[in-house]
Parts: C-alpha cells; structure tokens; sequence
C-alpha cells in the first residue's frame, strides 16, 4: 500500500518537474537550409567496366573441398550436383583488382529451377549468398586477361 502511494506522489510531481526548466528533449540543432542549392555538385560513382570472366570458389561442406572455377561469361560449369552459370563479372573501371561483382545463376542438375539467382559480390559473400544445404558458392575476383 505504503509503494503504491509513492508511485501516485511521483507521478503526481512529474508535470511540475517537467514546468520548472528547460526540457531535456529539446535538440540544439540549426536545420537551415543553405540559400544556393544550385552550388551543390553531384557525386558520381565511377563506372564499372566488364570483365570476360571470373574466378568463383566453390565449398563442398560435406567433404570440405575447395574447388576454384574459373569461367568465362556465360560459361556453365558442373560442381557437385551443381550446375554454376556465369553472366557477367563487372569491376570498377580503372581498378582491375577493385571489388569484383557477377551475376551467377546455380541450378541443382537436372532440374530447371534455379536455387539461386544474383548478384554475388566479392568483398561481401554473406550479402548476397547461395543457400544450400551442403554446397557454399562465392566470386573471388573478375578475371580481366
């Protein structure tokens, strides 16, 4: 009985606390917006240039073999029970050894469904990656010569 009143005086003080100074929640912030928007200049991402092949690895979770597949674009090559396609493998112009990005198609054999389809990124194998219950599939690099 003795808490439940101290909960009601508490709550009953809070309303004159929050009158008495300046409010904790209020930001100090300066949101103007500037007077010239004409002077701000766009940020352009440099261009990707297109590489003739790629270099994939490719991670047999039930044995642990690592298998490099080197292939060109639009190339097909068996892995396992795994049909890996290869449409194109891009890069940052300029920047042959920059961070490669293919587009791969994998296929279980003999079915037509593909069980993954995409952009697979080099740098960040987890951000678009094949899930399959025993095969691991990933781009290393663009292959540029």
């Amino acid at each position: 009985m003795i808490r439940a009143l101290t909960v009601v005086a508490a709550l009953a003080a809070g309303p004159a606390w929050a009158q008495e100074g300046t409010s904790i929640l209020e930001p100090d912030l300066d949101l103007e917006r500037p007077e010239d928007l004409g002077t701000i200049e766009e940020t352009r991402q440099p261009g990707a240039a297109v590489a003739p092949g790629a270099v994939l690895r490719g991670l047999d979770k039930m044995s642990g073999a690592l298998v490099d597949l080197a292939m060109s674009n639009g190339q097909t090559q068996a892995f396992g029970r795994l049909e890996v396609t290869l449409n194109e493998c891009r890069y940052p112009a300029g920047n042959p050894a920059g961070d490669a990005f293919a587009y791969v198609v994998i296929r279980e054999t003999g079915t037509a469904q593909p069980v993954f389809e995409g952009w697979m990124i080099a740098s960040s194998p987890a951000l678009n990656a094949l899930d399959h219950a025993r095969y691991d599939v990933w781009v290393l690099r663009c292959s540029t010569s």
